[in-house]
């Protein structure tokens, strides 16, 4: 019976802080293989329990099992590993710039790296992305080039957002990928309303929203979601639960829904939870997703359970709320060696040709670093034209932004 005196105010806590030892039994882990793959069609009624599952095709042996399995070629497997590990080398070097003053800021993706890489695959040429800041997986397995993503990370005279972005937010309509916003889940709904633009034209492209586990408590998720379901958006609803956001833990923006996919239950969304670490897994369920809103059968929301193994960014320092070792004992794993041993297994790959490609690729992310660096770095060398700023505005520059454009003597 509950107390009837004074009330008690709750506030969620993580299960351990830094210093303690780390404690992940609160994350239940189906059997790889043993959730079941849904027809298309399925009334979302009836799939209710996977809000509350976790979609996994790799096994602890890296065998691929299960319904969800078998939709990819050795090839593109290996070409995703390439993708995965050349996401992972850039970080590491852009992080390393950071640190020696060439750019302001930068954001890793270490331990998600399969979250984008392996969804991007799962599109057709024309759909639009509308990411957070990070998902450039989504651009390296699309063939973006490292060159132009780093002229912006250094804010050169190269720069192809002309320094009007943040070093990390990137920007192309050609690769699918919707300029970031540094308003957190502002693009959720935006990219429901581009959806829906879509369904309006007849067109055949559909969109992808992405959102990260704390931004779900803004208000334009649950508009997002309001919109999807009633309209039947063509679009895919990501949420990558990496366990924190900036310092704080998925508990506080959770609230009691128990997972962060089970928020769309209410609005009847098929809502499913994937292993994020599991690229084939991450592949099949982005590939039912967009499948699904390519037949007009309406949105679905995906959790991809992760974890942000590096700091949120290049200003964060995780040992201040939680436990160094803590990444080392997340259950799920590393994506690029779950993905390696597997192809390994399958003798499409092995330790010595897994050395030879990653001094293959750090070699290319050098290359382009020295390319990139050559039209200058955030202290050194060319800068965007200050005539860049009055550029780009309006169809037509209006008489006072002419004026003023005199005046700089641009």
């Amino acid at each position: 019976m509950a107390d009837a005196g004074m009330l008690h105010f709750h506030v969620p806590e993580p299960e351990v802080r830094p210093g303690g030892t780390p404690d992940f039994s609160n994350v239940t882990i189906a059997a790889a293989g043993s959730v079941p793959r849904p027809d298309i069609d399925v009334d979302p009624r009836t799939i209710r329990d996977m809000a509350f599952s976790i979609i996994r095709v790799l096994n602890r042996d890296g065998e691929a099992v299960g319904p969800w399995a078998g939709l990819l070629s050795n090839e593109e497997l290996l070409e995703g590993l390439r993708h995965m590990m050349t996401l992972r080398t850039f970080d590491a070097r852009m992080q390393m710039a950071q640190r020696q003053g060439k750019t302001s800021f930068y954001m890793q993706h270490l331990g998600e790296e399969a979250v984008s890489c392996a969804f991007r695959k799962a599109l057709s040429p024309g759909d639009m992305n509308f990411p957070t800041y990070r998902q450039a997986g989504l651009l390296i397995a699309d063939g973006y080039p490292m060159v132009t993503m780093m002229n912006q990370i250094y804010s050169n005279e190269a720069d192809p957002l002309k320094g009007r972005q943040l070093p990390i937010m990137y920007s192309s309509k050609e690769h699918g990928f919707f300029s970031i916003s540094g308003n957190l889940a502002t693009q959720y709904i935006q990219a429901v309303g581009w959806a829906m633009a879509s369904a309006i034209s007849n067109d055949s492209k559909i969109a992808a929203a992405w959102i990260g586990d704390g931004s779900t408590a803004e208000s334009d998720f649950h508009s997002a979601l309001v919109f999807a379901s009633t309209y039947k958006a063509p679009v895919v609803l990501n949420v990558v639960n990496n366990q924190w956001a900036i310092s704080t833990f998925q508990g506080i923006a959770r609230g009691g829904s128990g997972t962060f996919a089970a928020r769309g239950l209410g609005f009847g969304i098929p809502s499913l939870r994937v292993d994020g670490n599991d690229y084939l897994a991450v592949h099949a369920v982005a590939k039912w997703a967009a499948e699904r809103a390519r037949k007009n059968l309406g949105p679905t929301l995906v959790e991809y359970v992760t974890y942000r193994a590096g700091a949120h960014s290049s200003s964060d320092d995780p040992s201040a709320y939680r436990p160094k070792t803590e990444s080392d004992a997340w259950p799920l794993g590393d994506p690029i060696v779950r993905l390696k041993n597997h192809l390994i297994g399958l003798g499409a790959w092995s330790d010595e040709r897994h050395a030879q490609a990653e001094a293959e690729i750090l070699d290319t992310v050098i290359a382009a670093q020295k390319e990139a660096e050559s039209h200058g770095t955030l202290h050194a060398g060319g800068k965007p034209s200050t005539r860049d700023m009055f550029e780009g505005l309006y169809a037509e520059m209006p008489p006072h932004l002419r004026r003023q454009r005199q005046q700089a003597g641009v």
